[in-house]
């Protein structure tokens, strides 16, 4: 659509407002700048060009974006394109004036305007566009205070830069975070003490918590609630101490989520992840929706942790239609609920269906036509996979197989397939299972490079990562319900160390992944690695939620040691010792070259091990995947 088929009656009330502004200022500039016979010998010329002025000045307005600019956010950049406007008038009244010089309007000698009215104009002109806009702002921004301070808005610290805490006093005038009302704000910077930001004082550190406090109560405005902003949890700023701090003193805390990637501000409550993690990655958001916009996407594991945090993040960026594929009946009505409820988003579908359905798979993925698939569907509790070994056969192999064939037979452009970093060296069935589904899609990967000769081609690629904070079935969960309980909270292992990321961070940088992928740059590259920082003792991590609930370790809560479940290993690794690693100059994203077996061999393993899951030959299964995968270690049992 064009610009002019939507305009609506706002925008043109708003070009009538601008053409009377204009209009009032040539005219007050007239009448303030001439008198007596200047002023009637000049008149009537002046009501001749008038119309065709005012015109104009629609029209420079048009383009200086004036007319769509809501004026409840009017800020500095409507004022610089007032600025504009004003000055692009200005200069066609000089020009006006030396036309009537040139041509010979002897009767309006020396000049018709002059330099005194051309001055008087300009700023007139910026007053008339600017009185009734700054006007109409500040009502909206009293009128909006006003609601925040009386609607039973609890008192509140801001805790942060003042560069963040302006986002979330923003965000309370504009009214998208209610029932808040801020009287200070906690700077972790020095340079910030005793300054100003939108009339809300800095009040202390964050070591002055407590201080602060008391203050407020002792002049009767008991702060309720603490909001800690995105630098707030900067090791600078010491975000445990103040947590602890807060619930000490009963203050109810929540949090500012990342300002990064569009997302509105909202406040959401403080979980325990928030203080466990390195600095996240950088992300070139544009380069994601570059991938996914206007495509059609299909996510097989829709309705799991991974699965459907992909699914928002493939709706955010701009995707065009998205089938979430699911074998749970409860978790695909709850993922698609979710997409639905969106304000905006790409055309939803959900469809019930068990990847390890060769026919089924196929048939959706034919119909749909996807252009991308993110393949999250697999089973991956390690302690289950060691007791059931063939299910963990037919859905993270055969199930991945499917979805790669039918994935290439759709015509799809990628196929994302969701790996893990207990595919390196595995020692479980999980590891070994995924790692068997890798060099699958490597082997199918590299046969269509060389069938395309260089040319673009369908890529299929792997991406590896560790443990996700707060997904299904993780220990941070687990964690949380034992110490609700009263305890106590069971660790494997007092050495046992893992890899922590957000879903959010590690599914950005999947569909980083992708983009690399699908570009001509490294077209050998079909195993990704994330960058997955520091590793976390469980031990720690057990420790620190206990102390962050308000409770001592081994005093309120013990600690229990089960012992290491079949299948685990005491620390995970991100590269084999005989992989060779590349970087591919993406942040947190680096390659992986493993052995590639050719396809096949690798068909002929599928065989023995079709065979061998109908006749639930443990031994022969073992065999195979051993034949497959030589580094299988020795302690899977």
């Amino acid at each position: 659509m064009t610009r002019l088929s939507q305009f609506t009656l706002r925008n043109f009330l708003i070009l009538a407002h601008d053409a009377l502004a204009t209009t009032f200022a040539l005219l007050a500039s007239f009448y303030l700048r001439f008198e007596g016979n200047l002023l009637t010998d000049r008149l009537p010329h002046l009501l001749r060009i008038l119309p065709w002025f005012v015109l104009f000045s629609i029209v420079v307005s048009y383009f200086s974006n004036l007319t769509t600019a809501k004026w409840r956010f009017t800020s500095l950049p409507d004022a610089v394109n007032i600025l504009r406007v004003a000055a692009v008038l200005t200069l066609a009244l000089v020009v006006l004036d030396y036309v009537y010089f040139f041509t010979g309007a002897a009767s309006l000698s020396p000049v018709f305007l002059g330099r005194v009215t051309i001055i008087l104009f300009f700023f007139l002109e910026v007053f008339a566009l600017s009185a009734l806009r700054l006007g109409y702002r500040y009502f909206r921004y009293s009128r909006t205070r006003l609601h925040a301070r009386s609607d039973n808005a609890a008192p509140a610290l801001l805790v942060g830069r003042t560069a963040d805490a302006e986002v979330v006093l923003r965000g309370i005038e504009n009214g998208a975070i209610k029932r808040l009302w801020p009287v200070g704000v906690l700077s972790p910077s020095v340079a910030d003490r005793g300054q100003m930001i939108r009339n809300i004082p800095v009040v202390g550190g964050v070591d002055d918590i407590e201080a602060v406090i008391r203050d407020f109560e002792s002049r009767q405005r008991p702060i309720k609630r603490v909001v800690m902003t995105p630098s707030a949890f900067e090791p600078d700023a010491h975000p445990e101490s103040l947590l602890m701090r807060a619930k000490r003193l009963g203050l109810m805390v929540s949090r500012l989520p990342s300002l990064e990637g569009g997302d509105a501000p909202r406040l959401t409550n403080v979980a325990v992840e928030d203080l466990l993690l390195r600095p996240s990655q950088k992300i070139d958001y544009a380069r994601l929706e570059t991938l996914v916009k206007g495509k059609s996407v299909i996510v097989t594991g829709g309705g799991g942790s991974i699965g459907a945090e992909i699914c928002d993040r493939v709706a955010t960026f701009g995707a065009a239609r998205l089938l979430v594929v699911e074998n749970s009946e409860p978790a695909l009505y709850a993922v698609t609920e979710a997409l639905s409820a969106r304000d905006s988003g790409p055309e939803i579908e959900g469809r019930i269906a068990d990847i390890r359905d060769r026919e089924r798979i196929t048939r959706l993925m034919s119909e749909f036509k996807p252009d991308i698939v993110f393949h999250a569907a697999a089973l991956k509790h390690v302690p289950i996979l060691e007791r059931d070994w063939s299910e963990g056969v037919k859905t993270n192999i055969f199930g991945s197989v499917n979805v790669a064939d039918a994935a290439r037979a759709a015509g799809a452009s990628a196929m994302v397939m969701i790996s893990t970093d207990k595919a390196i060296e595995p020692v479980s069935m999980l590891g070994l299972t995924k790692r068997f589904a890798e060099m699958y899609c490597q082997a199918l990967d590299h046969d269509l490079m060389t069938e395309a000769k260089g040319r673009s081609h369908m890529r299929l690629i792997s991406v590896r990562f560790g443990n996700v904070l707060a997904s299904n079935g993780s220990v941070v969960p687990k964690f949380k319900a034992q110490i609700e309980a009263g305890g106590p909270i069971t660790v494997t292992h007092p050495d046992m160390v893992r890899y922590f990321m957000t879903i959010r961070e590690a599914c950005d940088l999947v569909i980083t992944a992708a983009t690399h992928a699908v570009t001509p740059a490294r077209p050998d590259v079909s195993v990704y690695v994330l960058n997955m920082g520091q590793p976390v003792k469980i031990v720690d991590l057990a420790e620190r939620m206990i102390r962050l609930s308000g409770l001592q370790p081994g005093v309120d809560i013990e600690i229990v040691f089960s012992g290491i479940r079949a299948g685990e290993r005491l620390n995970e690794i991100l590269f084999a010792s005989q992989e060779p690693t590349l970087e591919i100059g993406v942040a947190g994203v680096m390659a992986a070259k493993p052995n590639q077996p050719p396809m096949s061999t690798l068909r002929k393993w599928l065989a023995a091990l079709e065979d061998a899951i109908e006749r639930d030959d443990r031994v022969t299964i073992r065999a195979v995947l051993q034949d497959a995968v030589p580094e299988f270690g020795s302690n899977a049992a």
